[in-house]
């Protein structure tokens, strides 16, 4: 029997097992990230449909759970009504947006090379007014217009393009139908779905780990539901204050340039400066004087949205600092660009609860708290007492009576 027992292994090896595997894989991992990369984006676009089906499901739920629960709809009738709504309001945007933004486009293309003397001729009078270094200026002023140039005879070459581009995008007219109806039937068998995963957690996993995984679900549904709607209604103010305030002081490009201030506002923390910067340049070409005007005005903008217009509606959605949403940014926006800088940051915001909890069970079990501050005596030892608050032990109810 001793002989046996010899051969048995650790209780731990298996766990220990899994934390080297996963340890190598990781490292595997970082180290071919272009290849992981490459794999990942293969299956994701094989899995496209559903997993546009799954995005158009998760934006609609929020709306959808509004009309069931306002004003008792069912649940068919509330998912006709929020696509509707959704259909309706694309449908707008696209009919009152995009042409007035395309005419920007096509007027900023046309104009270029008249908005580029006029700019010179401006840089020209301030260098001979301050005296400045006329080939640190000349210098400056064609690497600007080579820069402008070469923007605008790539814009000019993608238009006439946009008619093959169109016919591409046709090819994926059955994605989105696919999406469409994927998104359709989760919304309907939303329950049903949510059902099932549960059923498999309880099958597959001890129940108090169950438990704790979803805990650690629902929070994140929490995070990231809370973040996505707030950031859209955020930044779908921040556009329409733009165009209102570009109006109102009679600045050129007023709607284009809000839209690319709105849709980049969505990343958080660097969006306003991402969306300002090419908005800067375009006015600088036309007036300079209106792009100094724009840039202060984005700047009050940046501070209204951080300081009052987000917190409000953000609120602590996500609970971190500072310091690790620009972390969350840089990492996410590096690994999967704009959609990693988007996600990012409820992302992290997740596994920095998960860390956090398990710093704190493992700080607990070792009698400190999560401030990193001894835990009071344990009553063994004759300090304190382990009942909670409220509660009295058999001697002191005798003693009272």
């Amino acid at each position: 029997m001793n002989q046996n027992n010899r051969w048995r292994p650790n209780p731990n090896f298996f766990s220990n097992l899994m934390v080297v595997l996963i340890g190598i894989s990781f490292y595997l991992a970082m180290s071919h990230l272009d290849l992981v990369r490459q794999t990942i984006g293969g299956v994701l676009g094989v899995l496209s449909p559903f997993v546009g089906g799954f995005v158009i499901a998760y934006l609609l739920d929020g709306p959808v759970r509004f009309f069931e629960e306002k004003f008792s709809m069912k649940r068919g009738v509330s998912i006709a009504v929020s696509y509707l709504l959704a259909v309706a309001l694309f449908s707008v945007l696209l009919s009152f947006v995009l042409p007035q933004v395309v005419q920007s486009v096509m007027v900023l293309g046309n104009n270029l090379n008249s908005y580029l003397r006029s700019l010179n001729s401006f840089v020209a009078d301030v260098s001979t007014r301050f005296h400045l270094d006329e080939e640190l200026i000349e210098g400056m002023m064609l690497s600007y217009t080579d820069l402008m140039q070469r923007s605008t005879d790539l814009m000019r070459t993608f238009m006439p393009q946009l008619l093959n581009y169109s016919m591409a995008v046709g090819s994926g007219v059955v994605s989105a139908l696919t999406a469409f109806i994927a998104s359709v039937y989760m919304l309907m068998g939303k329950y049903r779905l949510l059902s099932q995963m549960r059923k498999v957690i309880y099958a597959f996993l001890p129940m108090e780990k169950a438990r704790r995984t979803l805990t650690v679900c629902r929070n994140a549904n929490r995070v990231f539901n809370g973040f996505i709607y707030g950031k859209l209604i955020d930044s779908a103010i921040i556009g329409v204050l733009c165009f209102i305030l570009m109006s109102l002081f009679k600045m050129p490009f007023a709607l284009l340039i809000s839209v690319v201030v709105g849709v980049t506002n969505v990343i958080p923390f660097f969006g306003p400066f991402i969306g300002a910067i090419p908005s800067v340049m375009i006015l600088l070409m036309v007036d300079p004087i209106v792009a100094i005007e724009f840039g202060v005005l984005i700047l009050i903008l940046q501070q209204f949205d951080g300081n009052i217009l987000g917190p409000k509606i953000l609120g602590d959605s996500t609970g971190l600092s500072a310091i690790w949403v620009l972390v969350a940014i840089i990492v996410g926006g590096g690994l999967f660009g704009f959609v990693g800088m988007v996600i990012g940051v409820p992302t992290f915001a997740v596994l920095y609860s998960l860390t956090s909890d398990l710093l704190a069970r493992r700080l607990k079990a070792k009698g400190i708290d999560k401030d990193g501050n001894p835990l009071p005596a344990d009553p063994a030892d004759g300090q304190g007492s382990s009942l909670p608050e409220g509660e009295k032990t058999v001697e002191q109810s005798a003693a009272e009576k």
